[in-house]
């Protein structure tokens, strides 16, 4: 399982990605049902070594969703280890996840899937799925409580 409860210990690596929010004209949040554990999660990734946190964001938002989109504002800075730290097959990383809030620039442009998704879909914020990746958690309890700037 990618997600069990582990202790970092030295051979951890530490890796710094980018979540985003994104909502559409009704507010709804975007979730991507990730192919590699089939839970719902934000899109995001990992931010690349010489990139801006928004250049990872729309990169990534762009690379899983076909969607490019606009940073408006951070939801907050997220490292705490209960959610954070993923069994992969080659390594145990512990995540450090910013959190950024963005709109989309064309709402006529379809939603397309990469290899990354298993589905992509727009939630209500009272009617999330259940089956949330423990990483993705904490900034929706966030978002719910109309919260931003939080670091935890």
């Amino acid at each position: 399982m990618m997600y069990t409860l582990r202790k970092a210990d030295t051979h951890t690596l530490v890796r710094v990605g980018v979540g985003v929010v994104v909502r559409n004209q009704q507010g709804m949040i975007l979730l991507e049902k990730r192919s590699d554990c089939g839970m719902w999660g934000l899109p995001g990734g990992r931010v690349e070594a010489g990139e801006s946190l928004e250049d990872a964001a729309i990169r990534e938002v762009k690379e899983e969703t076909g969607l490019t989109i606009k940073v408006s504002k951070l939801l907050g800075v997220y490292s705490e280890p209960a959610d954070r730290i993923v069994t992969f097959p080659d390594c145990v990383v512990h995540l450090v996840d910013i959190v950024l809030e963005a709109s989309i620039c064309d709402e006529d442009v379809q939603l397309v899937c990469s290899e990354e998704s298993e589905d992509l879909q727009f939630f209500a914020l009272d009617r999330l799925p259940l089956d949330i990746v423990p990483p993705a958690r904490s900034p929706l309890r966030d978002l719910a409580g109309d919260l931003f700037g939080v670091i935890r």
